[in-house]
Order: C-alpha cells, then structure tokens, then sequence
C-alpha cells in the first residue's frame, strides 16, 4: 500500500470515529446483566459497542460451540469496539476500530434510534466480508449509524476466522455432544442470532423482525444461516451481497476430509493431541495456517449445522422461508484471473475455455463471445465474474424463488467506484468491483476518503441503501420515489434491477448465461 492511500485510510478511520460524540451515558439491561453505552449527541442514536454474546473462545473453548454468556454483576461498559478475531493483514483496504487482535473475540455491536423498549423496530445483523480470514465488526463501512437515522436497529457481529473457525479434527468431533467439529464460524453467527433474538428488545428491536445481511464472506454466511436448522428460524428477512454457497468456489466438504486436514495440520505443528493443539499460542497458529503447504479450512458438511448439503437443503425448501434480496456486481474479478499471463487473444481465449469446458468450451464461447482482443478482455471477465460469485447469487436468489414460496428480489450492481483522491488521472475499474458497493448500500460513502466521491455517487448510495432499507422494514424493496422492483419470478422476463446512475428494471439478460454454467456444474 502507498503511504499516501494509506493516510487517506488513516483518514477516513478518524473521520469515521468522529462520527459519535458521546453526551451522555445509554443504559440498557439485558438478561446477562446492564450494559451502558453512549449517546450520539447529533442524532439521538444509542450506541454499544463490544457487547459480548458468546463466552470467549480460549483455552478449552478453543475449537467448541460458542458458549453462552455468563452474567456480569455491576455495570458493564459498552462503548468501545472488542477485539477483531485473529487474522492476518492480508487485505489493504480494510479499516479497524478495534483495538487489536484477540482469540476473545466474540462481540457485537449495536446503534438504536429506539427511545424505549416499547418501539419494536425492524432489526438488521450485518456479517462482514474477507473470505472467512479477515475482517470486523468495526469497520467504519459497515457503521450502522447511517441504518439506525432511517428507524432500523443495526448490529455488526465478530466471529471465528481461518484456523480458529475452520477447523476439525478426530478428536474435536469425539468430544462433542454434537459429534461434529469445525464451522466455529457458523455456528458463532447462529449464536449471535439466538442472543439477538433474546435481547434486542431491550434496545427498542423487534425479535420477529431479524433481517440478516452480508457481503461475499457475509453473504456466504447468509445463505448458510438460511440453510441451517439451527438459525432458520431466527430471521424474518436476508440480503447477500456477493456470494452464496451454491458457488463450487466457495463450496463445502465432508467431515472426514476436513478431519484428515485437521490430522495434517497437527502434524505440521509437531502435536499429538487436541490438548498439544489448543496450548499453541494463537499467533504461531495463524501463521502455520498461512504456510503454502498447510490445508485450506472451509465449510464443513458436519450433519449437524448442515444435515445435508446446503444447496439439497434449498433445492428441497428446507431453508428459511423469507424474503431474500440478492445480487452480485458487474466486475467481480478480472479478465487476468481466466486467462492469467496469456495475451488476450481469441485463439487464447478459446483454448482457456476448451481446458475449463472441453467439448461444451464452443457452446461457452456462444454466451461469452469475443472477436477481437478487448472484446476477449470483456468476456473473459464477465465470465470469471460469474464463475467466482455471479453465478451463484443467481442460483440461490432462482432457487429460493422456486422453492421457498417467499420472494426473491434480484439487483445488479454496475457502478463503478470513481477515481482516487490521492491520484485522480489513475486508471477505473470499467465495472463495479468485488466490495465496491459496501459504503453505498450501507450509506457509508463519507466514511471513506480514498475516493472522490461525487453527487452521483451519492445519489446511487441513497437509492441503493432506500432499497435495502425498505426490505428490513417490509420484507420488501419497494417505495416512493424508488423504480419498480417485482420479485425475479414474477414474470417471464424474470425481472432484475440494475442499480447504478440511472438504476433500472429489465430482464435478466445472464439467465442463458447462468443456466448453461448450472448445467455444466453437475457434471
């Protein structure tokens, strides 16, 4: 990262702490004890920050189920950020509240415009993204205040990354009454579910009206938590950004194979036992797991958060029977990411995707086609795009439609973010890119200060943040002032909102697309 993006980071985490003077104290008394946070002098909003929701994950807590809270006598301060769950830096854009890095790291946050317990307003629990290995509750792009002025209860939640969320292992899977291990990450979020569900009419919230979000990450979360019959009826909405686990590219794997990675890493690390495992300190962990020969940790087939595969469980109308709101953005990844040092050339191109889909690589090329070299550079990202998180959306967002009997509203995002304050002549993205639409679903935009964001910038955030927030409210996207959105079966067209300057209703024009890679996916 150059120092000057990074002082524009720098500057944007100040900008963003400013956001709350604290005029006086906000007391609020939940079943674990009182909390006292703070109050935005300027708004009226409530604020608790580093609430904690499950007991702290350390010593013989390490790789088990979150465990409940115990209750705190006196009051317990609530007015700064808890610890980001241990990660590495491997993300430059990524801005923190949080004081530093901890295995005790199970907190949430939240902002209330609720005066009393009596208003009942719609809830909204945020995942963030960073591929289940970085990322945090702090983030001033997640911020909740901008969603609380508009009459919503906000939550962000920490939870369980890389190794310490991931991991399984023979003797993890022996010694719990579940007879699973790993999905620490999941089963995390469902517990911040359960103590929402618990506690956030104290802060003026609805407990029947939990809409869950997420990006990429999040999103994958979301779809997750939808499936599992362990948090599905916990929530009343969802909204994924980016990534849902019917994607190959973040899919799921047996129990036992997440074992024998589990057996391969300890063997790495020299342990012999769980109790060798769990003395390692927390850092050499995290940096073992970065190794180039160590296994990646993913999503497990557990038969117990997930009784089968998530994708059967949708397929069969086994998930949560809500509204969804789902989409993906137009340059997800790059052309480099298909063709990789190849010169984008047609015979370069046709010979990638003969390797990737052999005999079906012509009926690809039908759907992605390229004549010349920028029109190569063009289908090759649009379709790495779709084989990285586009497709997946969609599947979900078609599945759930069918399936679920609830609507699924689908969006398109195309705006790209605009040039760099600290270097306005350097090259834009030609489409929106892979989290460029955080800060504006979520009304953030003046959080950040790396870009030089203008008045269409804004007007898109209001737009896209209106639709999100109508969606928590209702369960539906729709508003005055706002372009029509039916649900994606509603017609024949199957109906998808492109949200940019000038958003607008058509018809999924990537259907054809979608169904080719969905037929191709099952062989």
């Amino acid at each position: 990262m150059s120092s000057t993006l990074a002082r524009l980071l720098t500057l944007s985490l100040v900008t963003a702490c400013s956001f709350a003077h604290a005029s006086s104290p906000a007391r609020v008394e939940v079943r674990n004890g009182v909390l006292v946070g703070m109050v935005d002098a300027a708004t009226g909003l409530r604020m608790f920050r580093g609430v904690p929701y499950a007991q702290p994950p350390v010593g013989e807590l390490r790789w088990r189920e979150p465990q409940p809270v115990k209750n705190w006598k006196g009051e317990r301060k609530a007015t700064d950020f808890g610890p980001r769950c241990m990660q590495r830096p491997v993300f430059s854009d990524m801005v923190f509240r949080s004081p530093t890095i901890s295995e005790d790291c199970l907190y949430l946050n939240i902002w209330t415009p609720a005066k009393s317990e009596s208003e009942r307003l719609p809830v909204l629990v945020y995942f963030y993204g960073g591929g289940f290995v970085a990322g945090d509750g702090s983030e001033p792009r997640y911020d909740g205040a901008s969603m609380a002025k508009k009459g919503i209860v906000a939550l962000t939640v920490n939870y369980r990354l890389d190794v310490f969320g991931m991991f399984a292992h023979p003797e993890l899977t022996k010694e719990s009454p579940n007879k699973a291990s790993g999905n620490y990450t999941l089963l995390d979020q469902a517990a911040a579910l359960r103590w929402v569900r618990e506690n956030i009419a104290a802060f003026g919230g609805d407990p029947e009206r939990i809409t869950i979000a997420g990006e990429s990450a999040g999103s994958f979360s979301v779809s997750a938590q939808m499936a599992s019959p362990l948090s599905r009826d916990l929530i009343a909405g969802a909204i994924g950004v980016s990534g849902a686990l019917m994607n190959s590219v973040r899919g799921s794997i047996p129990l036992s194979k997440a074992e024998q990675d589990g057996l391969r890493f300890a063997d790495m690390l020299g342990a012999q036992s769980l109790a060798e495992l769990r003395a390692i300190p927390a850092q050499r962990l995290l940096q073992a797991a970065a190794e180039p020969d160590a296994p990646r940790f993913n999503i497990i087939l557990d038969g117990y958060f997930f009784p089968k595969p998530p994708g059967e469980i949708f397929e069969a109308g086994e998930q949560a029977k809500v509204p969804l709101l789902a989409g993906s953005n137009s340059e997800e990844s790059s052309y480099f990411a298909l063709l990789r040092d190849l010169p984008p050339t047609v015979e370069n191109y046709r010979s990638v995707l003969k390797e990737l889909y052999g005999e079906h690589a012509d009926a690809v090329f039908a759907l992605y086609p390229a004549s010349n070299e920028q029109e190569v550079k063009d289908a090759a990202r649009e379709l790495a795009s779709d084989r990285f998180l586009g497709y997946g959306t969609w599947k979900w967002v078609d599945v759930h439609s069918r399936t679920s009997g609830q609507p699924a509203y689908y969006y398109f995002y195309s705006r790209p973010r605009p040039p760099l304050r600290a270097d306005p002549k350097a090259p834009i993205p030609t489409g929106a890119v892979h989290s460029a639409e955080i800060e504006y679903a979520m009304g953030n935009l003046v959080t950040n200060l790396v870009f030089a964001w203008t008045e269409d910038d804004y007007k898109v955030s209001r737009v896209m943040q209106e639709y999100f927030a109508n969606f928590i409210k209702t369960g539906n996207p729709n508003g005055s002032a706002l372009p029509s959105w039916p649900p994606y079966y509603s017609d024949t067209t199957f109906p998808r909102m492109t949200i940019d300057i000038n958003t607008r209703l058509g018809p999924d024009t990537r259907r054809a697309r979608y169904l080719l890679l969905d037929e191709l996916s099952d062989r």
